[in-house]
């Protein structure tokens, strides 16, 4: 009658053999010397047969141990390998992404598709916020921002691109295709309230001073700017990128044209680009998608 084996004793006969040692053995494995102890007593009773030289110094492997140390050793090994061969790779945490909520949501969420499909080993998880990052309270990765404030001199900052801004409007605001700013409602936005000063400074050679007739409404975010201007409530200063979605679709029409505002995209980390191939792939791909969205020369 073949004598059954309890398979969780071979663990502790395994690493009391490798260690030479009841007491480190029962230290790596987070147990009693008294269970070491019993585990093997088990084993040499179920085997019929001693495993080790018990001596006041040590416990020293018989022939029968060897043989046994060395076959159990190799079929560990095999699992080991096996388990390696079968086991799923864990997901890769997401990579935080800090960003404008217009941004967001107007230009970046509908661009992801292209992004996973490009690196589908490289999850996102979006984080809506403007202006300066609390990177370790909020656990962020990395942030795209403006660089309309002063950011911590200890970061790691990438230019992504120019910003450009121009007066944006629902198409029925026009006459034969022009835009008469003096006839017009301008629409501010608190978090941006530069916006119209900004695009003045660009350069009016378009004969435009960017004056209302001096009504004005102001919106808290400046997507909702852009709505009231999809609305035909107005005319709103809109980033490229904010409004190319509303203007491929017609909701939208910047007859005056596209301009720098002396202002530009930057991906900020705590942590050096170099070495982290999220970080890196996140950049070149901003890079790449921002660079096409721009107006031609």
């Amino acid at each position: 009658m073949t004598r059954q084996v309890a398979l969780g004793s071979l663990r502790f006969f395994e690493a009391a053999a490798r260690l030479g040692s009841f007491v480190q053995a029962a230290d790596e494995l987070h147990v009693t010397h008294g269970a070491v102890s019993r585990q093997i007593r088990l084993l040499e009773t179920s085997l019929g047969t001693a495993l080790f030289e018990r001596r006041n110094r040590g416990v020293f492997l018989l022939a029968a141990g060897v043989q046994l140390r060395d076959a159990v050793q190799q079929a560990f090994e095999r699992l080991d390998a096996a388990i390696e061969a079968v086991r799923q790779p864990a997901p890769q945490a997401p990579l935080v992404v800090s960003c404008e909520p217009t941004i967001a949501m107007k230009w970046l969420i509908p661009r992801l598709g292209d992004f996973y499909q490009r690196h589908p080993d490289v999850p996102l998880h979006l984080f809506a916020s403007g202006g300066p990052v609390a990177f370790q309270r909020d656990a962020v990765d990395v942030a795209l921002r403006r660089n309309d404030f002063l950011w911590d001199a200890g970061l790691h900052a990438e230019k992504v691109c120019d910003e450009w801004i121009a007066p944006v409007c629902a198409p029925a605001l026009l006459r034969h295709g022009r835009l008469d700013l003096s006839a017009q409602t301008l629409l501010h936005t608190a978090s941006r309230p530069a916006a119209w000063a900004q695009w003045r400074a660009a350069g009016a050679d378009d004969g435009e001073d960017g004056q209302g007739h001096g009504d004005s409404q102001t919106y808290e975010h400046f997507y909702l700017s852009l709505q009231a201007a999809c609305a035909g409530l107005g005319v709103a200063i809109g980033s490229v990128f904010m409004t190319a979605e509303d203007i491929d679709s017609g909701r939208l029409a910047a007859p005056l044209g596209f301009r720098r505002d002396g202002t530009g995209y930057f991906l900020l980390s705590p942590l050096p680009f170099d070495g982290d191939a999220r970080r890196t792939a996140l950049l070149h791909w901003l890079r790449e998608q921002m660079a096409q969205a721009l107006p031609a020369p």
